[in-house]
C-alpha cells in the first residue's frame, strides 16, 4: 500500500492519523476492536478529564523522568492545546476548581464522533478487528474478519495503548513483536489489595473524605472507597507509584487539625460516653473511620492523636494490572530517535500509553497521548513526503 498506516485507534492512534491525513498523506487505521478509542469512551463515563490548566513546568513535572523526552511534544501540543483542540471539534470546556479540565457535556461521545467525521473527511480508512500480528520483512500482519491480511506501508504509525483494562484493547501483546526494546509493564494509577477481618464489610463502598495519605514524603489530599478488594480512588491513585515500589501508606484522619488540638479535644470530660461517641463527638469521626481505627490500630493507645494523625494501613500490593486506569513500563526512550522513529526499523513510529512513561490522573495521561500521537505523526509524514526538520 501507498501512504500510512497507523495501528491503534486509541487518541494517540487518532491524532496521529489526523496529523499524516492533513498533511496530505493517505491513512489507514488498523483497529483490533469492533470500534474505536474504547478505553477514551470508558474515561468520559465519569466526565473526561482531558487535561490539568497549569503552567507548562508544573505540568511537565508530573512525567517525573519521563519529562525530558516529553518536554518538545508537550511544547508543540500542551493543556492549552487540548483546550483548542476540543473546542475546535464543537465541545467547549469548563476548568475544575482543581485546575482539571472537562468538556461542557462531561462525555467523551460527542467529541469522537467529530473527531472521527473530522477524520473521514479526511480519507482517513478506518479498519476494524484487525488485529496486528507482528512483521514479516516489510510487511504487517493482521488477522481480519476476512482472514489474514498483509500491508506494506511507506510509514507506520504504532499507537497499541498499555496494558491495563485489556477488554478495551490494551493488552500489551505487542510487546512480543518488539523483543529487547521494551520495560515491563507495572500498574499505575491504581488501588491497592488490603485484607480486611470481616467487620469492615458493612463499611465497603463508603467514602473516606477530607483525609491526607501519606506514602513516604508524597501527601495526596484526594477521595478514597474502601471495598472487598482494599482501597480505591483518586487519593490513593496519587500515590500508587511510591506505594507500588515499596512506601508504607498512613492516614491522617484529621489533616486540618493539629496533634495537640486532637489531644485536647479527646481530653474533654467523657462522663459515661462510649469511646465511639466521645470520637464522634469531639472529632466528627465518621462510623467508617471508627471502623478503620478498630481495624488498623488495635490494641488502642491511650493516647490516640497520633495514631489519627498516621493510621497505618496494611497494604497487600497493587490490586491487577487490568484494573489499573494505566501501566508503567513499555517501549523504551533508547530505543527511538527524538522524533519517536524505532531506531530498528526506520519508517516505524510509536505513541502514547504503549511508551515507558507514566503520570498521575488529572488529565496527564490524554494530555501526553495527544502529544506524543501528533508528534509521531508529524514526524511520519515529513518522512513519507521526504521533507526535513521539526
Amino acid at each position: 500500500m501507498t501512504g500510512a498506516l497507523v495501528i491503534g485507534a486509541g487518541p494517540a492512534g487518532l491524532m496521529a492519523a489526523d496529523a499524516l491525513a492533513s498533511a496530505g498523506v493517505p491513512v489507514t487505521v488498523a483497529e483490533a476492536k469492533p470500534s474505536p478509542a474504547r478505553k477514551f469512551l470508558m474515561a468520559g463515563k465519569s466526565g473526561l478529564n482531558l487535561t490539568k490548566a497549569e503552567d507548562p513546568e508544573t505540568c511537565l513535572a508530573a512525567y517525573a523522568e519521563a519529562a525530558p523526552h516529553l518536554r518538545p511534544m508537550l511544547a508543540a501540543f500542551g493543556p492549552d492545546d487540548v483546550i483548542r483542540w476540543a473546542e475546535g471539534l464543537g465541545q467547549p470546556t469548563f476548568i475544575g476548581s482543581t485546575g482539571r479540565v472537562f468538556p461542557t457535556a462531561m462525555k467523551a461521545s460527542p467529541l469522537l464522533r467529530t473527531w472521527l467525521s473530522r477524520l473521514e473527511g479526511l480519507g482517513v480508512t478506518l479498519h476494524r478487528r484487525w488485529r496486528w500480528t507482528g512483521w514479516d520483512g516489510d510487511a504487517a500482519g493482521f488477522d481480519t474478519p476476512g482472514g489474514p491480511r498483509q500491508l506494506t506501508p511507506a510509514v507506520t504509525v504504532l499507537a497499541c495503548g498499555g496494558a491495563s483494562w485489556a477488554r478495551l484493547g490494551s493488552d500489551g501483546s505487542w510487546a512480543a513483536h518488539l523483543p529487547g526494546q521494551t520495560v515491563p509493564f507495572q500498574p499505575a494509577n491504581m488501588g491497592f489489595t488490603v485484607d480486611w477481618s470481616d467487620h469492615m464489610q458493612r463499611h465497603f463502598g463508603q467514602p473516606l473524605k477530607n483525609i491526607a495519605l501519606h506514602a513516604g514524603a508524597h501527601i495526596s489530599r484526594g477521595e478514597v472507597v474502601l471495598s472487598a478488594r482494599g482501597i480505591e480512588g483518586g487519593g490513593i491513585y496519587a500515590l500508587s507509584r511510591p506505594l507500588r515500589e515499596g512506601a508504607a501508606l498512613t492516614l491522617d484522619l484529621r489533616p486540618d487539625l493539629s496533634l495537640d488540638t486532637i489531644r485536647k479535644r479527646l481530653g474533654r470530660p467523657r462522663g459515661k460516653a462510649s469511646l465511639s461517641n466521645h470520637l464522634r463527638k469531639t472529632l466528627r469521626l465518621a462510623p467508617v473511620e471508627q471502623a478503620l481505627l478498630n481495624e488498623c490500630a488495635r490494641p488502642l493507645p491511650d493516647d490516640l492523636a497520633p495514631v489519627l494523625k498516621a493510621l497505618p494501613i496494611p497494604l497487600a500490593g497493587p490490586r491487577p494490572m487490568d484494573e489499573a486506569i494505566s501501566t508503567a513500563g513499555g517501549l523504551r526512550f533508547d530505543a527511538l530517535t527524538g522524533d519517536l522513529m524505532l531506531k530498528s526499523r526506520p519508517g516505524t513510529f510509536a505513541a502514547g500509553e504503549m511508551l515507558d512513561w507514566e503520570a498521575p490522573t488529572g488529565g496527564y495521561l490524554l494530555t501526553a497521548c495527544l502529544a506524543s500521537g501528533l508528534w509521531a505523526g508529524r514526524a511520519a509524514a515529513r518522512f513519507a513526503t521526504g521533507a526535513a526538520g521539526p
